[in-house]
């Protein structure tokens, strides 16, 4: 087996290096002048069974880029076997068509990916499900709630803990997390009139005194999660905080939840976070690294992984 890094999120595959007690193959990626990736893979990958770690977050476009050029380099070295290991799917939102003459860039990254020569992916908290079905190749969707469940049975009076599912399209994904912990659900009914923006309208489920937890795959601008808590405090929540697997915090987002209602808001690795992210006093990170790693290792040993989620 070997591991193959991009430059996307290194401290996320120096961990999962770290927890498989295998070293990151050696891999130059560099840039010309007019910013084209050239990739050199600098040691023997023949015959070998070869996991690249590679977000497509921010830089989405050179992070995508330089994912199929690794991949093709290392078709090209003779590799048995490439699984694109993207703990963040860049485009994921974009998995339908909202309106005529539109594109479904999910489906095309999907097809880029699997013409490129990766075998098969593994990926974390896909923004639909159904995205694996745009794969041509195996894809396994792995799950965040094992690791947040753990961080939530930290919190000292777990009987007043209710979930909150941030609009209805997230209502399964929130659902089970209630269910894991033996918790009540609660859903916030919002209107977006333009994209980037949301307007929260009204809260189903009787929240008054309780510990809420905002539950979600993406946060972005931030601006559906701070509207939600101001509207869960309103109708008389003890608290609210947020677990969300992918921080993509964009433009003032970090701005926004930190001056918000949200007296905390963690967010996994998967995508490498900034300085101003460390710096922010409510938010905190947890760790995907072991569950990548034990997917990792599974996948190369050809064991279950969906029993990693029962």
């Amino acid at each position: 087996m070997k591991l193959v890094a991009g430059n996307s999120n290194r401290a996320l595959a120096e961990a999962i290096s770290h927890e498989l007690g295998q070293p990151l193959a050696k891999c130059m990626v560099r840039r010309f002048a007019d910013q084209e990736i050239f990739v050199e893979i600098q040691e023997n990958v023949r015959g070998e069974d070869v996991f690249v770690i590679q977000s497509t977050s921010y830089p989405a476009n050179d992070n995508l880029m330089e994912l199929l050029i690794i991949i093709d380099a290392l078709r090209r070295s003779s590799a048995r076997r490439v699984t694109a290991v993207l703990p963040y799917f860049g485009y994921a939102r974009q998995d339908r068509k909202p309106g005529p003459r539109t594109p479904i860039s999910a489906k095309l990254v999907a097809n880029l990916i699997t013409r490129a020569g990766a075998d098969r992916v593994l990926t974390i908290d896909l923004h639909a499900g159904q995205i694996q079905g745009f794969f041509d190749i195996p894809t396994d969707n792995l799950y965040s709630a094992p690791v947040i469940t753990r961080d939530i049975q930290h919190i000292n009076n777990l009987a007043n803990v209710m979930v909150v599912s941030p609009d209805v399209g997230g209502v399964v994904r929130a659902r089970a997390l209630a269910k894991r912990i033996d918790a009540p659900l609660a859903i916030v009914d919002k209107r977006r009139d333009t994209p980037g923006e949301s307007e929260v309208m009204n809260i189903i489920g009787d929240v008054t005194g309780k510990d809420c937890i905002l539950f979600d795959d993406i946060v972005d601008s931030g601006g559906t999660l701070c509207n939600a808590a101001a509207a869960l405090m309103q109708q008389g929540a003890a608290s609210v905080r947020a677990y969300i697997t992918h921080g993509v915090l964009s433009g003032g987002a970090v701005a926004r939840i930190t001056a918000s209602k949200l007296s905390e808001l963690v967010i996994t690795d998967s995508i490498q976070p900034t300085e101003a992210i460390k710096a922010a006093p409510n938010i905190r990170i947890l760790s995907i690294a072991p569950l990548l790693a034990e997917a990792i290792k599974r996948t190369a040993r050809e064991e279950s992984v969906s029993s990693l989620f029962h």
